[in-house]
Parts: structure tokens; C-alpha cells; sequence
């Protein structure tokens, strides 16, 4: 008798799982159709007015560029200011160079361009090419001369007295053992002092050229601007 109602027991939940149950009760499918919906909720429509625009004066345009040397891109990051000048090669206080050439860097605050290097720059940087001769911007007496290979280099440090004030130009970077001066040469206004290197802490050969008025570290590009014949 177990057994039987336990066999009987099993099917009656097999059929009890496997049946839809609108099968076994009185689920009115009819009824289901026409029972009450929740009422619908009216959404008022959009409208998107488009001026009346002539479509063949649309048109699109592409953004604008340009091709830049490596050369440039770093002049532009680091030079600040306009170097455009004229060089007069005459009269008591003269550029370094009888002619023009370019400026990669100006006097003040600048990034680093090195490691070692400075973030204040006292100088201007001309790049004339390496190897290009310089000369004193006055007549003068050497006070200091450097062949190593600190920061500057080679460098020859110039006292003068412009217009009764002490003022001293150095040139720093020089190539080593081009300049034959020595402290306590006097030297006159053109006369050469080094070729153009990249001793010292440099990223090209340049000269680095400063320039100091009555103890004052000046902007080299203003002062020769303002103190050189026109």
C-alpha cells in the first residue's frame, strides 16, 4: 500500500507540472479580450521648424595647418621676442659678428633646455654656425679666459669702459683652444677672440654672449641694440 500511493503520489505531480493551467480552470480567454486596459496617456506630438535655408551655401572647411622644422619648433619654444636688427659693423661698440645672424634665445625665465642647464637665461644665444669667428664688441682688457669643460666651456670674459661705465662682454661655448687670448691682453674693438663651439653644457654650437653694465647682468640683444652705431 506504501508503495502504490507513493507511485501514485509521483504521477500526480509529473501531470500536476507538465499541464497549462488554464487547462485544468475556468480561464476565459474571451473574457480577456475585452477586460478594461489601463487608459492610455495622450502625448502631444513635436514640431521642429527648419529655416528656409539655401543648401548650396553650406559648406565645410577643414582645419588649417603647417609644416614646421625641428629647428623652428625649437625656436619657437624657447626664444622669446623679436630679434630682427640691422648690424653696422663701425664705431666704438659693435656686434660679435660683422653681419647678421640668428638669435635661438633670448634674455629671461626659459625652460631648461638641457640637463645642467640654467632656467634664467643671462645671455643671447647667436648661431652663426660652428666654427665662425668672433669679436669683441669694444675695446677692452681680458680679465678672465677658461679652456675647460665647465658649464660655459671655453669662455674669455672682456672688461671695457663705455661711456664711463665698467661693462664686461663674455663668450662662452668657444671651440677649445681657438682663442689665443690671455688675462691681461688688451684687445680693441673687432679684434678676434675665439671661434664659435659647443664646449660646456650645450644642445648646438652657438655663442652665448653676456653682457654686464656697472655689476648688472643686462639683455645683450637690447643693450648692443641701443649702444651699437645705426
Amino acid at each position: 500500500m506504501l508503495s502504490f500511493g507513493a507511485l501514485t503520489a509521483a504521477g500526480a505531480l509529473v501531470v500536476g507540472m507538465s499541464l497549462p493551467v488554464n487547462v485544468l480552470g475556468g480561464y476565459d480567454l474571451a473574457a480577456a479580450d475585452v477586460a478594461d486596459l489601463a487608459p492610455s496617456v495622450p502625448i502631444e506630438g513635436q514640431e521642429v521648424d527648419i529655416a528656409n535655408t539655401d543648401a548650396s551655401a553650406l559648406s565645410a572647411q577643414r582645419d588649417t595647418f603647417e609644416v614646421k622644422s625641428w629647428a623652428q619648433v625649437l625656436r619657437d619654444k624657447y626664444s622669446r621676442g623679436n630679434f630682427a636688427y640691422s648690424v653696422f659693423w663701425t664705431g666704438p661698440v659693435r656686434w660679435p659678428f660683422p653681419y647678421e645672424v640668428p638669435i635661438t634665445d633670448g634674455f629671461g625665465a626659459r625652460p631648461a633646455p638641457c640637463g645642467g642647464c640654467s632656467t634664467f637665461h643671462y645671455a643671447i644665444d647667436l648661431v652663426p654656425g660652428a666654427g665662425t669667428p668672433i669679436y669683441s664688441i669694444a675695446d677692452g682688457v681680458v680679465i678672465d679666459h677658461v679652456d675647460g669643460f665647465g658649464s660655459w666651456g671655453n669662455y674669455v670674459r672682456i672688461q671695457h669702459t663705455i661711456d664711463g661705465r665698467q661693462v664686461i662682454s663674455s663668450y662662452a661655448h668657444m671651440q677649445t683652444g681657438s682663442s689665443p687670448l690671455a688675462i691681461g691682453d688688451r684687445i680693441a674693438v673687432g679684434d678676434f677672440v675665439g671661434l664659435v663651439g659647443a664646449t660646456g653644457q650645450v644642445t648646438a654650437p652657438h655663442l652665448h654672449l653676456e653682457i654686464e653694465d656697472n655689476g648688472v647682468r643686462v639683455d645683450p640683444f637690447i643693450w648692443l641694440t641701443q649702444n651699437t652705431s645705426r
